[in-house]
């Protein structure tokens, strides 16, 4: 069967589209239009950024069992090498970081950290050493 389904996007309803829009071109480096933000195309972070009605509307995920940090994205990195400079980009234009590069040694060995925007979202990056 061929492949029908090509990517899917995440829909945000965030407080402020304008504020949003903005954190997420200049912290993130995304390509912004009246609703998407892009980076590296659809088929990389791609998210749909509606604006609530009442910012009580915008609800991130909470954690799960065992975790203090809910995660509302997740965005798979080719290497180490990537996620690295993901994570020094970020970091130098003022993401917040809510976790710190770390390394899963069980699982890959798998590496991770994540950033929070605005309005508490979570997304966190990561993936194997690329071997």
């Amino acid at each position: 069967m061929e492949r029908q389904i090509h990517s899917s996007l995440k829909v945000l309803l965030v407080s402020d589209l304008d504020r949003a829009k903005k954190f997420y071109s200049e912290v993130l480096g995304c390509e912004v239009t009246d609703w998407w933000v892009i980076r590296d195309g659809f088929t990389g972070l791609g998210i749909k950024l509606l604006e609530a009605s009442d910012p009580k509307d915008v609800r991130p995920n909470p954690p799960p069992k065992g975790s203090d940090i809910g995660i509302d994205l997740y965005c798979y990195v080719e290497d180490w090498k990537a996620l690295d400079e993901l994570y020094h980009e970020f970091k130098s234009k003022g993401a917040p970081i809510v976790i710190e590069p770390w390394v899963d040694e069980n699982n890959g060995p798998w590496k991770e950290f994540a950033i929070k925007d605005l309005d508490d979202y979570c997304i966190a990056f990561g993936g194997t050493d690329g071997s």
